[in-house]
């Protein structure tokens, strides 16, 4: 009868533990995701590498480095696309003015690679 007892009173611990809600074991942690400021900008260098290598697939891409100069922003990636076997990168360089985000041009220049 006392083993019965026992186990009966182990098992219905086992059960409610989780429920319990002990202040001292429990620690919560809230992160939140944050999106880089340059992650606008890639898309705009992938969409722009999409529309002058349609062909091309991007298979990784870099973002290199942001420059400010003046009320202007200059943002620098460089993307690896490969066409029919053919693997070559794209440096883009997207200028826009800092504080409207209006972009004034963009500049992508191909380098093959030697593989």
């Amino acid at each position: 009868m006392n083993k019965f007892l026992v186990t009966s009173c182990l098992c219905v611990l086992l059960i409610f533990i989780p429920y319990l809600n002990i202040q001292g074991n429990i620690h919560t942690v809230n992160a939140e995701k944050t999106t880089p400021s340059h992650a606008r900008w890639g898309k705009v260098a992938m969409q722009k590498a999409n529309e002058k290598y349609p062909s091309a697939k991007i298979y990784d891409y870099l973002h290199v480095k942001r420059e400010q100069k003046g009320n202007h922003s200059v943002e620098t990636f460089k993307l690896w696309l490969n066409e029919n076997n053919k693997k070559f990168e794209v440096i883009v360089t997207i200028h826009f003015d800092t504080k409207s985000e209006k972009i004034s041009k963009i500049i992508l220049q191909r380098q093959d690679t030697h593989t």
